[in-house]
């Protein structure tokens, strides 16, 4: 079936990104397979990290089918657009159901992507991970490929007003090498090892990132242990549990 929606808005967000003259800097992308399934696996820090984690599936000519919440699918706008894409709804009181809608993706040679923090992360820093797409992986019989963005979070994040201005702002991209999901290891033992490659991906890409704050009153966006004034995940917790 031809994609007459995604591919539209692929057009619709490069030309985005050349009107905010974004400076992205993407390796890794060969890591992401050319055919058969896969599930890409992200850090999460922005609203927008799902259209720049399908950005570096695209030199491997591969569109990525999301896991995002029902919410998202309900919308008058972007819901007839996620549905289209053929992103996967997931509803939190029935995680069954979009469990097997991606197993089924999986299984059909389609590229699945999952966000195992599940909300993004207001410290900026990687969250425990849940264990969903290493059991998707494991049942599936496909690979993890773990990834990391950094800079998005200067866009669109929660708390913060969107910048959707002619900013320049750089965005860094780093997709690592395929983990296996052997049927033989424990999802959880699997999860580790993705979250922990995923954070050298983050560490490599923040050492990477050409840009720094203007001032004490720009350093929001950055985590605390790099001197940034981003609240440290104790300070999060705290806050989520008053």
């Amino acid at each position: 079936m031809a994609e007459l929606v995604y591919r539209p808005v692929i057009g619709f967000a490069q030309t985005l990104f050349k009107v905010w003259d974004l400076k992205i800097d993407c390796e890794g992308s060969e890591n992401i397979p050319r055919s058969g399934g896969a599930v890409l696996v992200s850090n999460h820090i922005s609203y927008l990290d799902f259209v720049f984690n399908g950005l570096a599936a695209l030199p491997q000519k591969r569109l990525v089918r999301f896991m995002a919440k029902e919410s998202v699918f309900r919308h008058r706008i972007s819901g007839p657009l996620m549905r289209g894409m053929k992103h996967i709804p997931v509803d939190r009181n029935s995680g069954e159901a979009a469990y097997e809608h991606a197993l089924r993706s999986l299984r059909s040679g389609e590229v699945v992507g999952v966000f195992p923090e599940a909300t993004i992360s207001q410290s900026f820093t990687l969250k425990s991970f849940k264990s969903g797409a290493a059991r998707m992986a494991q049942e599936a019989g496909v690979p993890l490929i773990p990834m990391a963005v950094w800079g998005t979070q200067r866009l669109w994040t929660k708390g913060h007003p969107r910048n959707f201005r002619r900013s320049h702002t750089p965005i860094t991209i780093r997709v690592g090498e395929a983990i296996e999901a052997s049927k033989d290891k424990y999802a959880g033992a699997i999860t580790r090892q993705v979250r922990e490659r995923v954070q050298e991906l983050l560490d490599a890409a923040q050492r990477a990132y050409p840009g720094r704050p203007k001032g004490p009153e720009d350093s929001w966006w950055l985590p605390a242990h790099l001197g940034g004034t981003a609240p440290t995940p104790e300070e999060v917790r705290a806050a989520e549990a008053r």
